[in-house]
């Protein structure tokens, strides 16, 4: 549904000059998606929609092609990899240690990354807690953490993602 639905977006916005989410939600009801402004305004996030300015002075949401903007997820990714320097889980609880100072902008790239069972973070220094859904949730997160550091052969050549060179898993 979600994904119906945001592909009619895309076609909406390629055909329509959309200047307004209200309008974006009429839009969608006569292609069959009622929608709340909520949804919609999650919708254009997860797009990456921008307002651009036409020709007649009025704005509308279009793709952004800003490689910048493109490239989020993997900004974020790699935030996280170069200021996490171990992590474990106590119950539903996932514990992260960073680089002093580096904690606000890992649980910030964990908190942008949509991830399912993470119910809040809290960021102090060099420490974040991950508040998960239930431990199976927390078990699991360590488990993609661990792939998330230890993944690209690249990261490893720069110090990032291997025991020997600092990361310390929760095993």
């Amino acid at each position: 549904m979600k994904k119906d639905r945001q592909s009619s977006v895309l076609r909406i916005i390629a055909s329509t000059d959309v200047e307004t989410q209200n309008q974006l939600i009429l839009e969608l009801a006569k292609v069959g998606f009622e929608s709340t402004q909520a949804t919609v305004s999650r919708d254009i996030k997860e797009l990456q929609l921008i307002k651009e300015l036409t020709s007649r002075g009025t704005y509308r949401y279009v793709v952004s092609n800003r490689p910048d903007t493109l490239n989020h997820i993997a900004r974020l990714k790699t935030i996280f990899k170069e200021s996490v320097t171990s992590y474990t889980n106590a119950q539903n609880i996932v514990v992260i240690k960073t680089l002093p100072g580096l904690a606000p902008a890992a649980c910030g790239a964990i908190d942008s990354m949509g991830i399912r069972d993470l119910v809040g973070s809290i960021a102090g220094d060099d420490t974040g807690f991950l508040a998960m859904s239930d431990v199976v949730a927390a078990e699991r997160f360590c488990r993609e953490i661990e792939d998330m550091l230890t993944r690209a052969v690249p990261a490893r050549d720069q110090g990032v993602g291997n025991v020997d060179q600092g990361v310390e898993s929760r095993e």
